[in-house]
């Protein structure tokens, strides 16, 4: 009779599937490693793109500050001028202002000057002064004289003086009967600047305005005054 051994064989069956299975157990770990690789690779990669971003990100603020600290310097800079240009105008404006004063007290230092100087030289002979008053450009005159004629006269040369203003000659009137003498009241205005240098047009017409209203009137009425019993008080 022949005996078979199962559990042998059996056995010797496990065996067999066990070294079978082999090379497919060891196939499992050879493709997680490549699993491993890969996201090892993304991680380096993505750590790669956010260095890139964030040193791009930094060099734009870097030249962002930059550019603010020039702009910064640049306003300081402009400030600065504007303080010297702002310090510049007020010299200027007290130095203009110190020169029109000096100019003034010049010019009101030689005005008596240039006044009397002109009444001198206007005033004709046989007509004396014994009073003046200057107010704020007005001057009074107050005089005598021995004939209305010579009276006439000086208002004549001071109205054709280009110093003074068309003169008034309020009043005429003797004051003594023995020599005659008359006495007359005579106020006009007196200006720096000659009546040719304020403008050729407006010289024009107040020349021509004055020429033609004021000699025969002036000199009429100083005539007439004299000579009317009314006015010449005896």
């Amino acid at each position: 009779m022949i005996k078979i051994n199962l559990v042998r064989e059996g056995r010797a069956v496990r065996g067999a599937g066990a070294v079978t299975g082999m090379p497919a157990a060891a196939g499992g770990p050879s493709g997680g490693g490549a699993n491993n690789v890969l996201m090892v690779g993304g991680l380096i990669l993505g750590v790669l793109i956010a260095g890139g971003w964030w040193y791009m990100q930094k060099r734009t603020l870097a030249e962002r500050m930059e550019t603010v600290a020039q702009k910064q310097d640049e306003a300081k800079r402009l400030e600065q001028i504007i303080k010297d240009v702002a310090d510049y105008q007020k010299q200027k404006t007290s130095l203009e202002k110190r020169i029109d004063l000096i100019k003034q007290l010049k010019q009101n230092q030689r005005g008596p000057v240039q006044l009397m100087d002109h009444i001198s030289q206007d005033l004709p002979d046989l007509v004396w002064l014994d009073k003046m008053s200057v107010s704020g450009g007005l001057v009074t005159i107050e005089g005598r004289g021995l004939n209305p004629n010579a009276i006439a006269n000086f208002v004549e040369n001071v109205k054709n003086d280009p110093m003074f203003e068309e003169p008034d000659l309020s009043s005429v009137t003797q004051v003594s009967p023995a020599p005659v003498v008359y006495g007359y009241t005579m106020k006009f205005h007196f200006s720096y600047v000659p009546k040719g240098e304020a403008g050729a047009a407006g010289a024009a017409a107040t020349g021509t305005s004055t020429t033609g209203t004021s000699t025969t009137g002036t000199s009429g009425t100083a005539t007439g005054t004299a000579t009317s019993p009314s006015a010449v008080k005896r």
